[in-house]
């Protein structure tokens, strides 16, 4: 008699990943590093979960450029203390049997003067943007985009010389890379603004020195969202046919694996069919896709009746995952808050102990561990 969760559990292997399931932790903002350096509280954070036996670990947001940082205590990727920090996380995941990849992060705009390590520098986007009509810090110049773009691609060959699996590319929720993708931030007249291919333009340039940087068989993870921070209404694309223009350039570019963001991962993309993005991600570029949002809870992060991140929300089944993955809509699944607030979630998943998982609470954010 087979299991239900057996997809959710095989084991995948694309190029540097080699996964023992299905599951990935997603990147969670936790503000847990003082100075920007990952400390050995944050490796233990990382280490406890892949004892969990959660397949892909990928941490955090992590700043590659003083620029790009827009919340104190949150861990860089550049400097020697920062990259030793993460070093020690590295290590202790894989002493756990786990695998992890960094995702590499610029907030752009929605940074505020002010900010650390640097603070004397602005938020930078495609037109000094934070959303339409809300202008904030200062629209980049050529130099300011390629110096970005060979900030990542440093970012990521560090991440492959002190032992990563992998790297994520942090394309969504209205940070930096996907202020180039909208169109209500990215006015730009140049190549880099106007059309949906010139928008993905900036994304294009950092994955292809990326690849440069890290070699062929080194997994390049990119992750999107339709929705912004900004505007949870935003689209890219309107219709399959405007996401595979979106999509083509960002595959021809060497993207390896799609992480397509949503709040709530039952919920269809387009009329006319139950896939979500994950799965019309799938079918328009034949790319392996991670899907997430709101997995074995009943609300979704951003919590109902307006509560703001978190709320609270109570372990539910797994039907409607295991469903979709039992067809192939996607490859893999990123969970989010129930590993947050529970690193042994999926090991009481598998052992039919879901009476025992921790409920994720907003309060609880404060003792998290």
């Amino acid at each position: 008699m087979s299991n239900p969760l057996d997809n959710l559990l095989r084991p995948l292997e694309h190029k540097s990943l080699k996964l023992r399931n299905r599951v990935a932790m997603a990147p969670m903002t936790r503000t847990a590093s003082p100075g920007n350096i990952p400390n050995d509280q944050v490796a233990g954070y990382y280490r406890r979960r892949a004892e969990g036996e959660v397949g892909l670990l990928i941490t955090e947001g992590t700043f590659v450029h003083p620029a790009g940082n827009g919340y104190e205590n949150v861990p860089a990727f550049y400097g020697d203390d920062a990259l030793m920090g993460w070093k020690k996380v590295v290590d202790g995941v894989h002493a756990a049997g786990g695998q992890i990849i960094p995702q590499l992060w610029h907030v752009g705009s929605v940074r505020k003067e002010g900010t650390g390590p640097d603070k004397s520098l602005p938020g930078l986007s495609p037109s000094g943007l934070f959303k339409p009509g809300k202008p904030n810090g200062k629209a980049m110049s050529k130099a300011d985009i390629q110096e970005t773009v060979q900030a990542f691609a440093d970012a990521a060959k560090a991440a492959k010389a002190i032992g990563f699996d992998g790297v994520e590319l942090h394309g969504a929720h209205g940070y930096l890379i996907d202020q180039f993708f909208w169109e209500g931030t990215n006015v730009r007249d140049d190549e880099y603004g106007g059309s949906l291919e010139n928008r993905t333009r900036f994304a294009v340039e950092i994955v292809e020195a990326v690849r440069d940087a890290v070699g062929e068989d080194f997994a390049i993870v990119l992750r999107y969202s339709q929705w912004k921070q900004q505007d949870y209404d935003a689209r890219l694309a309107h219709t399959p046919e405007e996401l595979e223009r979106f999509l083509a350039p960002l595959t021809n570019a060497g993207v390896d694996i799609f992480h397509a963001s949503q709040r709530r991962f039952w919920v269809p993309e387009f009329e006319g069919s139950d896939m979500n993005l994950a799965g019309w991600t799938k079918e328009l570029t034949g790319k392996p896709v991670i899907s997430v949002g709101s997995v074995g809870l009943d609300d979704d992060f951003i919590g109902g009746n307006n509560q703001g991140m978190g709320g609270t929300a109570n372990p539910t089944g797994l039907d409607e995952l295991t469903r979709r993955m039992d067809k192939g809509e996607f490859d893999m699944i990123a969970v989010g808050r129930a590993l947050l607030q529970d690193p042994n979630w999926l090991m009481k998943v598998k052992q039919g102990r879901e009476e025992e998982i921790v409920p994720f609470t907003k309060a609880a954010l404060a003792s998290l561990s």
